[in-house]
């Protein structure tokens, strides 16, 4: 069975959930055994870019991506506000005001570090048990709760033509749309996203990622081995504790081990070249948060 990550460059119009059910199509179609296969964070069906994609014990991990900041490229332009904030709405609002890129430079402080954001009407979170865009499709007034995100870096990369695109560095949880629409209220005027990349998700970039052409390549009997990235590229920022046979065992069987040097903190325990488990290291002691079934572990 297929471990590790598959990252697809998702194509405008594609959802998260058509993009699992492709790689399972492409898995059956190309004879591989059956495979779980979840998502590392949805991506809306209007933005494109990097869409990770667990296979096997790396679906453990889909978790700690739904966590990960994340790198966007937008494009706003100025003028009009729609109900979804992006291109496929119906237009709310409008104004004659087209901000100078000056001025633009000169808002992005205010909308860098930790700030608070309403999310769109038009989304997926869920109120009083039904989805936001399914409640504002409606026509009912959705009124969504204000929540705390941080805004790791902001930069303007162009301006003309009454657009600006941006870069921007966000921790879990930020809407770009709502973004977009709060920097141009802040320029007294009004705006929605016409163009959403996103270029990284926790550790994987979109140099990385893969076209839908290539993954389909793997129903017609492309090998899975050059487009699949192991389950350890999902863990780029945790440090590893190699372990000996023993100890591995005791880790597979869910026992701590004692009596490590190593700084308190998360690590990825290995056989060799063979994650183990995620285990949290406190007072020299290593407790599993998270074993990996994986051939070869301890033999």
């Amino acid at each position: 069975m297929a471990n590790g990550w598959i990252i697809l460059d998702k194509p405008r119009g594609l959802g998260s959930t058509q993009a699992v059910a492709a790689v399972k199509r492409n898995l059956r179609e190309g004879g591989h055994p059956k495979t779980k296969v979840g998502h590392g964070g949805t991506l809306d069906p209007l933005a494109e870019g990097v869409l990770p994609i667990a296979l096997g014990e790396a679906t453990k991990l889909a978790g700690r991506m739904l966590d990960a900041s994340k790198v966007y490229d937008f494009t706003v332009r100025f003028g009009d506000e729609t109900d979804t904030l992006d291109t496929e709405g119906a237009v709310v609002d409008r104004s004659d005001i087209r901000p100078a890129p000056s001025d633009i430079e000169a808002i992005l402080p205010r909308f860098t570090g930790a700030i608070d954001q309403v999310p769109p009407a038009f989304s997926a979170l869920k109120v009083d048990g039904k989805r936001a865009y399914d409640l504002a499709r409606g026509g009912e007034k959705v009124a969504l709760k204000t929540r705390a995100v941080v805004i790791h870096e902001l930069r303007l990369t162009k301006a003309e033509g009454g657009e600006a695109t941006l870069t921007a560095h966000v921790s879990k949880g930020t809407y770009i749309r709502s973004l977009a629409r709060d920097i141009a209220r802040a320029l007294g005027t009004c705006g929605h996203v016409t163009y959403l990349r996103r270029t990284k998700a926790g550790p994987f970039r979109e140099e990385q990622a893969i076209s839908l052409d290539l993954l389909n390549e793997i129903g017609k009997g492309a090998s899975l081995q050059d487009l699949i990235l192991p389950l350890e590229a999902g863990l780029d920022d945790i440090p590893a504790l190699s372990l000996d046979p023993a100890s591995a065992q005791a880790v597979r069987q869910g026992r701590v081990v004692t009596g490590l040097p190593q700084t308190p903190g998360l690590y990825c325990a290995m056989l060799n070249a063979v994650p183990v488990a995620l285990v949290e290291i406190e007072d020299g002691t290593a407790k599993v948060v998270r074993g990996f079934n994986l051939p070869d572990v301890a033999e």
